[in-house]
């Protein structure tokens, strides 16, 4: 079958009649099936409650690279969600222990192999765990569904220095962008003083093609910038406990020993707007139930987001999104 255009086609022109039927085969879609009933297996064995939440909210997770849909419902704006991550996190204020959640999320961004506005997202929370314990159980998941592991632990500095010979949390921004001419020229439309971008563009080109070759890899302890909803660990310099999930150089999952003071959270929605609008953006909703409930108090815990289309490339052999989902953006 013919690979679907990323672009899409205008308004204006009729769908083309050759993209009724699915991009992903039948061997596939069973694949896709079989993963599904693995990580269903994997959360009930462990007492997890499987849980719904709203895909449309008026709270929106504030992230500088996250862009939602916006949706208008009467004369209030609401957001297609991102991630389930608020509403969960809800939930677990209101008492949950340990909770799991397989749903469709959506994110602007660019059409491409590894990218489709609509996705399906498995997202966990298990209150008690830290940032050991979420790491675990993330490998213990990924050699349930995948069967493959266990994985390697390395820290965030320690990748860096094995695989780019820079320390990410110590280096000046000079040797960052000098390090980044190592692959190329880097794009204009990253700003001279972005650490973070400078350090993303290193983790991308230099790094990532390395993680989860011979067994899958989970990088934890990013630089304080980029804690997102994650606690930071007051060391020197400052490590966000936060960790991903790398299989063949294709990043997984992202997760966090998750942050529990409103306040903190309140300064990061703030410092992410002040970014979007500086990277050109619209600012988001600052204000939300989720700190009403961090304020109530939320417990102690570790939540994984796992892309679960993603998890089913790697298991069939995938080189792109429509081989494994059976009508993409531009077949839906």
């Amino acid at each position: 079958m013919s690979e679907p255009g990323w672009l899409g086609a205008s308004d204006s022109e009729p769908p083309d009649s050759s993209t009724w039927g699915p991009t992903a085969d039948w061997p596939a879609l069973r694949l896709r099936a079989e993963l599904l009933r693995r990580t269903r297996d994997f959360f009930d064995r462990r007492g997890f409650l499987e849980v719904e939440t709203p895909l449309l909210s008026a709270d929106t997770v504030v992230d500088r690279h996250l862009d939602p849909f916006a949706v208008q419902v009467g004369k209030q704006v609401c957001y297609l969600q991102t991630s389930p991550e608020f509403a969960m996190k809800r939930l677990l204020a209101a008492g949950g222990q340990a909770i799991y959640q397989i749903t469709k999320a959506f994110r602007q961004e660019e059409l491409g192999p590894l990218h489709n506005p609509e996705f399906t997202l498995v997202e966990w929370y298990r209150a008690g765990d830290g940032l050991t314990e979420g790491m675990n159980l993330l490998d213990e998941l990924c050699q349930a569904v995948l069967q493959r592991g266990p994985a390697r632990q390395v820290s965030y500095r320690q990748a860096f220095l094995e695989h780019a010979e820079i320390d990410p949390l110590t280096a000046p921004l000079s040797a960052l962008r000098a390090a980044t001419l190592r692959t190329g020229t880097p794009p204009e439309s990253l700003r001279h003083d972005d650490r973070d971008g400078w350090l993303d563009l290193i983790l991308v080109e230099q790094v990532q093609p390395h993680l989860g070759q011979d067994q899958p890899a989970i990088l934890y302890d990013y630089p304080a910038s980029q804690s997102a909803l994650a606690q930071v660990r007051e060391e020197d310099p400052p490590v966000a406990e936060r960790f991903e999930l790398f299989v063949a150089g294709m990043e997984l999952a992202n997760g966090y020993h998750e942050l529990l003071d409103p306040q903190v959270l309140r300064r990061r929605n703030a410092t992410n707007n002040a970014a979007r609008v500086a990277d050109g953006k619209q600012p988001l909703p600052e204000h939300c139930r989720l700190l009403a409930a961090m304020e109530a108090g939320l417990p102690q815990s570790a939540g994984v987001a796992l892309g679960f289309d993603r998890l089913v490339m790697v298991a069939a052999g995938a080189k792109r999104l429509d081989q494994v989902m059976p009508f993409p953006f531009d077949w839906a």
